[in-house]
């Protein structure tokens, strides 16, 4: 299969084309290079441009070999996305309407999309157990920022073209990527990332205090609670999801699947877990929830496994400890 991944030299696409690749499948990778970075497309076919190009989609989709796309070029801070909303329904909502055009007019019709678990309505509940926070595919919608929504607003777009036939449609509802590639080919490029590991890192190598924003959710210790996902395991979904994505849709074009642990773990959990891999304890403290944050939600990843044969293998441990590898090569890699 010969795989276009928009957003290919990203940390997220790159590691993607790097386990299609391991599979056997050709990639051609999609990239205005506004984050991503050209060494991640080494040894893969690159076309620098912008994904809402039409004239750029044309010449990458016009040649009639390309057999599927994985879109994940996207905006993707929360904060950023509150204070910039036009900015992200324009990357994020127009651009994939205009890939989306450009495939059903050169009669691409598989699409794998990068949506996201903050597409669920946040969860209201008197308790305080994790179990309240499962989410299934079935659960509610409720996007609480507009990073949230320009990804449920995608996902509308694309079910309701996958319900004229034009489209077959897999949204992969990501929950909290973290890791790098455990060959270290890729991992996070950004130095000052704003995911929550990434600022536990920086706090600890640069001997800062890590600031645990939002203390007082309703769940086990007060902070926030993720299902934090190895993004090795993550690529290896959208690999799955490419080979069985014909079947899947076989009768219905367009499935959202769940990609997580089915895991919980608070921010505090990840703060003890980074302290066990290191051996070092960090100066942690208590600030308010940043704009657009919720409390959080976890997976169920039952329709993973039953439609796609996939299911998560890398543990909460190995995320850090190959993110923390990461940190020492990206020096060389990237320079910086």
């Amino acid at each position: 299969m010969k795989v276009l991944i928009t957003g290919g030299a990203g940390y997220i696409g790159a590691t993607i084309g790097s386990a299609c690749l391991d599979a056997g499948h050709e990639v051609v990778v999609l990239d205005d290079l506004s984050t991503g970075r050209r060494e991640y497309a080494e040894g893969r076919e690159f076309v620098q441009g912008d994904v809402g190009d039409p004239a750029v989609l044309d010449r990458v989709l016009g040649g009639g070999d390309i057999d599927a796309v994985v879109h994940c070029a996207a905006s993707i801070i929360v904060p950023e996305s509150v204070a910039d909303p036009l900015g992200y329904y324009r990357n994020n909502v127009a651009k994939s309407i205009e890939l989306a055009d450009a495939m059903v007019r050169h009669g691409v019709r598989r699409i794998v999309f990068s949506s996201s678990a903050s597409v669920y309505a946040p969860v209201v509940t008197e308790g305080t157990g994790a179990e309240q926070f499962l989410v299934t595919e079935a659960s509610p919608l409720g996007p609480g920022s507009p990073y949230a929504r320009t990804k449920a607003m995608m996902e509308w777009v694309l079910e309701d073209v996958a319900a004229t036939g034009a489209l077959s449609v897999l949204p992969l509802r990501y929950f909290n990527p973290l890791g790098a590639d455990p060959k270290l080919r890729t991992g996070q490029q950004i130095a000052d990332p704003s995911h929550v590991l990434g600022r536990i890192m920086n706090a600890d190598l640069n001997g800062e205090t890590f600031t645990i924003t939002g203390c007082d959710w309703p769940t086990p210790d007060g902070s926030g609670l993720r299902d934090y996902i190895h993004v090795w395991d993550l690529a290896l979904a959208h690999v799955a999801a490419l080979e069985k994505i014909d079947g899947v849709c076989a009768e219905q074009n367009y499935v959202p699947i769940n990609i997580g642990t089915g895991k919980p773990s608070t921010v505090r959990d990840l703060v003890r877990a980074y302290e066990e891999a290191t051996g070092r304890t960090l100066d942690v403290r208590e600030g308010p929830a940043r704009p657009g944050d919720v409390a959080g939600v976890y997976a169920s990843a039952d329709n993973a496994e039953r439609l796609i044969g996939w299911r998560a293998e890398h543990t909460l441990a190995e995320g850090i400890r190959d993110a923390l590898a990461w940190q020492e090569v990206r020096p060389q890699r990237l320079g910086y």
